[in-house]
């Protein structure tokens, strides 16, 4: 997992998803993530598979996986 803290106190974490290959798939993962509790930004981007999250806190990563696991694709690990 890839994470940083910026001077706002957010935390950027960049996670692997397989199987996302359009937009709609984006706007899956996206909308799924985006719905954990301190979520603030989310940012698919199938061509690379990878999943940009801006939270307030870092996030559990089970919590993650629960949420791309209901999008329909799997979480591969971080970036």
């Amino acid at each position: 997992m890839t994470s940083q803290t910026d001077t706002q106190g957010s935390v950027t974490t960049v996670y692997k998803v397989s199987g996302m290959s359009c937009g709609h798939c984006e706007g899956a993962v996206s909308g799924e993530i985006s719905q954990i509790p301190g979520v603030s930004s989310v940012q698919a981007v199938a061509s690379s598979g990878e999943v940009t999250v801006v939270s307030a806190a870092p996030l559990d990563e089970e919590a993650v996986r629960a949420a791309v696991d209901e999008a329909g694709f799997e979480l591969a690990g971080t970036a």
